[in-house]
């Protein structure tokens, strides 16, 4: 299984987890994420910088690896478009991701933007939100709506043109917060996103896999400009699944 996603980081447990029910234990996860992550362009949050999802070891890793059955999922698109990056620029980037992940798999599923909760969101509570998660961001309500419907229609015409599966986000899904999902809806949530035939309640979910996953280094990234270069072998996990992240 190869993810493309950026805030996906929060949920990470809960999909690994989701992917050994769903395919069994010897599941393999490789990850190309992290808060605040780009698909074309270093970020940064706080101290850390990461590489775009484009520029990461992940595809070098899927070149290498022998032929096997592989699944993608592209999601968590909407970072850029507060980075200012124009929709133009955004779709064409998660065009070349699509392009790569069909090279090993035409079992692909692009999620779309949240753009409900946007519609709902007030001046007032944008710039709250924006000052909060991107400080940098000098778009207001109304271009950043503007610009997610442009992405939005790119992403459902992507997904038609390379035969992805578009999966459309469900707005009861998010609360205050716009563009994460609630942590009490994670499972159910990557459950459906997954296409996962297994339910379950996630009672038995591991905290220290949980941590573990959440402190896992990255192959390379930059802490206060210094950088750190992990190399990936694939993290065992007790409960099974393998991980790599990039």
């Amino acid at each position: 299984m190869a993810l493309g996603a950026s805030n996906l980081t929060r949920g990470f447990h809960t999909v690994v987890s989701t992917a050994r029910e769903t395919w069994g234990r010897d599941v393999e996860v490789l990850a190309a994420l992290g808060h605040g992550r780009s698909y074309g362009a270093q970020s940064r949050v706080l101290g850390r910088a990461l590489p775009g999802i484009l520029e990461s070891g992940l595809w070098r890793e899927l070149e290498s690896r022998p032929q096997a059955v592989t699944r993608g999922l592209v999601t968590d698109v909407g970072n850029d478009i507060f980075y200012g990056f124009p929709p133009e620029q955004v779709l064409a980037w998660v065009a070349e991701a699509i392009v790569r992940l069909r090279r090993f798999t035409t079992d692909i599923t692009v999620t779309d933007l949240p753009l409900a909760n946007a519609q709902r969101m007030s001046d007032a509570g944008f710039v709250v939100f924006r000052s909060i998660l991107v400080p940098s961001c000098h778009l207001s309500l109304t271009e950043v709506r503007a610009r997610a419907e442009r992405v939005n229609a790119g992403l459902v015409e992507l997904a038609a043109t390379h035969g992805a599966t578009l999966f459309r986000l469900k707005p009861e899904w998010y609360g205050i917060d716009p563009i994460h999902i609630r942590h009490s809806l994670w499972r159910p949530a990557w459950q459906q996103i997954l296409g996962s035939d297994v339910r379950t309640d996630g009672r038995r979910r591991s905290l220290l896999e949980s941590v573990r996953l959440y402190l896992l280094r990255p192959e390379r990234r930059w802490l206060f400009g210094v950088e750190q270069v992990t190399p990936q072998k694939g993290v065992a996990l007790q409960s099974g699944a393998r991980v790599w992240l990039y």
